[in-house]
């Protein structure tokens, strides 16, 4: 793989910036006309193709076809080099478990193994996904059934840290108490303070108590994931340029954003643009601080790591140009799930999007962040927004020195990458122009099945009847007219309480898209606030969480002084990661599971994050919303979706007087002054010095440190996957698809979590047996993300989704029909028979297939389960460059063709015969056992993606560039 210096035939673009660093950066400003009517997220992609340009990797004809995008859009394969790779702990671990595999391939077929490690900044993040044991309704309870077993896992030491008052010590300038005292005090009431996410005083930066719920989850989730744990330390002492991120700082892409962020990279004397892939889709948060940055798969993030570039076709880019300000009601995610509507109408997927326009100004950063952090939803690739004055304004509140800002600002207009309200030059040119005007935005939720289905605040209550009326489907419950107005009594701790339809049962304010903007969570502790003043509760029987992205979140919800009022409505810190949204949330109780039951009720949860598919949270709650977060502790006052806002109380005060919501929503300058007091420089530079300090436990966490990971075969979350067992130094010429079954017939958007479930393991599942065969308890079952290290595990999980409509089946069940025996059974279990039989298998699908989050295993799994192709209608690009990269062959059917017009009822076999030489979209015929043939369309956009599909996936093709 040795290639020319990078660069090299760009060398005379390479100039000193004008200021006193004097670092060199390449003008690609000097490239001519074309380049000043360039998006600037395609100048981003220019730059870096300049700058690694060696004539083997990257062609000069590669930088040559990014400059002619206006001509080149969509009809050519550009490769790109990142800055950086960042990888979060569900999909890290498989990509690190693959590295050390890939040793042991290299190793076995002559090559060095020590040659295998990233080539590029990696960082990982050790805790991104969260397990709730303990919420306020469960405080006492033991860890909820899929926690691991403490004693297996090594005895903890328990933190001795006993709660106490901290002493102001007499500062004049402090304006608060730091008094672990009554409610209403700035610090509020605390139980002990957690090691390792510590709270400063905003005044006198002294450390201040968390509540003991993070202290009782972080105990249980060290204990449970001790194993990976050591693996990831094992990782980050053996790979060359792997960083660990401890446990107990936060998710990927909060972290992300507030602390791995450069906006301009520096190495060593040369300038350029800060970049990023990583294994989580919403790495496309940090768009909103003008990096280039997306989601992949772990395995094409592996490449990135192994010094390969992401080949991407060269873009269309939307410009969305925004006008106008919302109005003071408007939150920062009624703004996302607005623009997300529309871009979905209009149609973005495989695209970049822009923002630009007079809009653009009168949203924070944070506000940009969210909104970027949505882009997945409606299938862009990216959403960006350049670096402007907003930007640099922000850099420095977060502790960037004025040296750095001078210096990235004028690198920055040097090549042009610096937006300007008042540019004189004119904007860039798009593909296609759309408008939004903010002041046609209204606050509203989404929901009840899909993020994309919004409803406005105002229309919420006859949206909910008319759920209950449709048919079942994305808007639809069919409940019978009579059964709409049934009413459950409950009995919960010595009250008695009614359930209905539209009763809210969990109420969530999630780590993901949201706690990133602080005025959006003020907004929601402010309404807290003003809500216990009022004497409104939220009633005990509904699961109630707050799970912030990072500390930095817990610093100013405390130190503006509203985080014990939402404490007080139940809205307790549970830790920080992933949590409700992936079905991590502490079981309902018996009395709510039980009415549910009997009232067959559609029941509701309502959460501040991005996605709601159906049964996403909780197998028994149907409808699921995604909200602000202030309107998450609304609705959850409220008790209920089915409730009119404008017109109808969230209950009542003391003395019987009616509260409504506008009598405690707070009003936007209300927001922005706490933001403005509260959301400060001490907030990033304690996060940063929790990330580099650790904690005592991660500091004193004992791992290997040999070459070869010493893998544990008795180990039932770290195992040798098998991708490379069959791995040869030169690839066999392609194989046909003969008599295939069909593993699978599915309809339309089926997504990654149908596929690879994220979250707890069920009971009666393969994975579940497999792991009690290894002597685990249900208790010990954790949850598949925890397990993504061990393929025996996901392999019995892949279609495990209890949500699954199997066409033959005829409901939802993770079943199939093994057809040579007329049994209906689990799909791995299906999947088994057919391998000890020889028999290949294929999935039938619909449209959009693969939609939803990025996930690997979505391709790993159906891969081992013996899985040879797809054929779908359309896919998710993500999830379909997954398949590409493991093996597995992407077939579409013909444009308005799908199973039901060709009459196939997928009961037939199915053969193809791949020709010797294949080219991107070529056209192949299949042959059923009952006779018809049919095309279909190879779905491979280019060279690239034929090449690693030949060599069995890019693991197998990475691997024989080092043997």
């Amino acid at each position: 793989m040795d290639a020319p210096k990078a660069g090299y035939a760009f060398e005379y673009l390479i100039e000193t910036l004008n200021d006193s660093s004097r670092k060199k950066f390449f003008d690609v400003s000097k490239l001519g006309t074309k380049y000043d009517v360039l998006p600037y997220s395609i100048r981003v992609l220019l730059e870096a193709a300049v700058r690694n340009c060696d004539g083997f990797l990257m062609t000069k004809e590669d930088v040559m076809n990014i400059l002619d995008w206006k001509t080149k859009q969509s009809n050519v394969e550009v490769p790109f080099f990142p800055a950086r790779v960042l990888l979060q702990d569900f999909t890290g671990i498989p990509a690190m478990v693959d590295f050390a595999a890939m040793r042991e391939a290299v190793k076995t077929l002559g090559g060095d193994p020590e040659k295998v490690h990233p080539a590029c900044p990696t960082d990982l993040t050790v805790d991104h996904s969260l397990q709730i044991d303990f919420s306020k309704c469960a405080i006492q309870n033991a860890p909820n059934p899929g926690g691991g077993d403490l004693q297996k896992a090594g005895k903890l030491s328990p933190l001795k840290v006993q709660p106490k008052k901290l002493p102001c010590r007499g500062q004049t300038t402090c304006r608060g108490s730091c008094d672990s005292g009554e409610l209403g005090r700035n610090s509020g009431t605390f139980s002990s303070q957690i090691e390792n996410t510590p709270i400063l005083c905003p005044f006198h930066l002294q450390p201040v108590p968390e509540p003991e719920t993070v202290l009782k989850n972080q105990e249980v989730e060290f204990g449970r994931n001790r194993e990976r744990l050591q693996f990831f330390k094992w990782s980050s002492r053996v790979f060359k340029n792997v960083a660990v991120i401890p446990p107990g700082t936060g998710m990927a892409h909060q972290i992300n954003l507030e602390y791995l962020s450069r906006v301009v990279f520096e190495e060593k004397v040369l300038l350029f643009p800060d970049s990023v892939v990583g294994t989580d889709s919403h790495i496309t948060m940090v768009n909103g601080l003008g990096i280039l940055g997306w989601g992949v798969g772990g395995i094409e993030t592996e490449a990135v790591m192994l010094g390969l570039p992401v080949s991407l076709t060269l873009p269309e880019v939307v410009g969305c140009e925004l006008t106008g300000s919302s109005n003071p009601f408007v939150t920062s995610i009624d703004v996302v799930l607005g623009i997300t509507k529309h871009l979905r109408q209009v149609g973005v997927a495989g695209k970049f999007v822009e923002f630009f326009g007079s809009g653009v100004s009168q949203l924070s950063i944070v506000d940009r962040t969210t909104i970027a952090n949505m882009c997945p939803e409606y299938g862009a690739i990216l959403s960006f927004f350049p670096v402007d004055n907003v930007t640099l304004k922000h850099l420095e509140h977060t502790g960037f020195s004025k040296a750095k800002l001078e210096s990235m600002e004028t690198y920055l207009k040097a090549v042009k990458l610096f937006r300007n309200d008042q540019n004189s030059s004119g904007e860039p040119e798009y593909s296609q122009v759309i408008q939004i005007n903010l002041n046609s935005i209204v606050p509203s939720v989404s929901g009840p099945k899909r993020p994309q289905d919004r409803v406005a605040v105002t229309d919420m209550k006859s949206d909910f009847q008319a759920c209950l009326n449709e048919k079942v489907g994305f808007k639809g419950f069919q409940i019978a007219a009579e059964k709409q107005k049934d009413i459950v009594s409950i009995h919960y701790e010595g009250s008695e309480y009614k359930l209905s339809h539209g009763s809210v049962v969990i109420a969530a304010v999630i780590s993901c898209t949201n706690n990133c903007n602080p005025s959006v969570m003020l907004a929601a502790g402010l309404l807290a606030k003003k809500a216990v003043e009022a004497g409104l509760r939220v009633k005990p029987y509904i699961r109630t969480s707050l799970s912030p992205g990072s500390g930095m979140v817990t610093h100013y919800l405390s130190s503006s002084g509203v985080l014990p009022y939402l404490s007080k409505l139940g809205f307790e810190i549970v830790g920080y990661g992933c949590s409700t949204c992936v079905g991590n949330t502490a079981p309902l109780s018996d009395a709510v599971l039980n009415a549910v039951k009997q009232g067959d009720l559609v029941t509701c949860g309502i959460l501040s994050g991005n996605k709601n598919f159906e049964g996403r949270l909780c197998d028994c709650v149907r409808a699921n919303y995604l909200a602000s977060p202030p309107l998450v502790v609304a609705y959850a006052i409220a008790g209920t979706v089915n409730i009119d806002f404008q017109t109808e109380p969230l209950g009542t005060d003391p003395t019987g007087k009616n509260i409504y919501l506008h009598d405690i929503w707070p009003s936007r300058e209300e927001v922005h002054r706490v933001e403005e007091e509260h959301v400060i420089l001490s907030m990033f530079k304690a996060l940063k010095d929790k990330i580099e300090m650790g904690n005592k436990r991660w500091n004193s966490l004992e791992a290997p440190d040999s070459v070869l990971f010493p893998w544990d075969l008795k180990s039932t979350y770290i195992r040798c996957p098998s991708f490379f067992d069959k791995l040869t130094k030169e690839p066999i010429a392609l194989q046909a698809i003969e008599n295939a079954h069909v593993l699978l017939y599915l309809g339309d958007s089926v997504t990654t979590d149908h596929i690879s479930p994220a979250g707890s393991i069920a009971r009666n599942s393969a994975a579940a047996k497999y792991l009690t065969n290894r002597g685990l308890t249900p208790r010990e079952f954790n949850s598949y993300g925890a397990r993504r290290g061990n393929d025996a595990v996901m392999t019995r999980g892949t279609f495990a989704n209890i949500k699954l409509f199997n066409k033959f089946i005829g409901k939802p069940a993770p079943k199939t029909i093994h057809f040579p025996s007329g049994q209906t059974l689990d799909v791995f279990e299906a999947a088994e028979l057919y391998q000890k039989e020889g028999i290949p298998l294929i999935i039938l699908a619909g449209k959009k297939y693969g939609s939803g989050n990025s996930r690997d295993w979505a391709a790993k799994g159906p891969y081992l389960l013996g899985v040879k192709a797809v054929l779908a209608e359309s896919y998710e690009k993500i999830h379909k460059d997954h398949l590409i990269g493991i093996g597995i062959a992407p077939l579409q059917f013909l444009p308005g063709e799908n199973a039901d017009s060709l009459g196939l009822s997928g009961r037939e076999t199915f053969s193809l015969t791949f020709p010797e030489e294949l080219s991107p979209g070529i056209t192949l015929n299949i042959q059923t056992s009952t006779g018809k043939v049919f095309s279909v369309i190879a779905s491979f956009e280019d060279d690239v993606e034929i090449t690693l599909y030949k060599h069995g996936g890019l693991l197998n093709f990475v691997a024989r560039k080092f043997s």
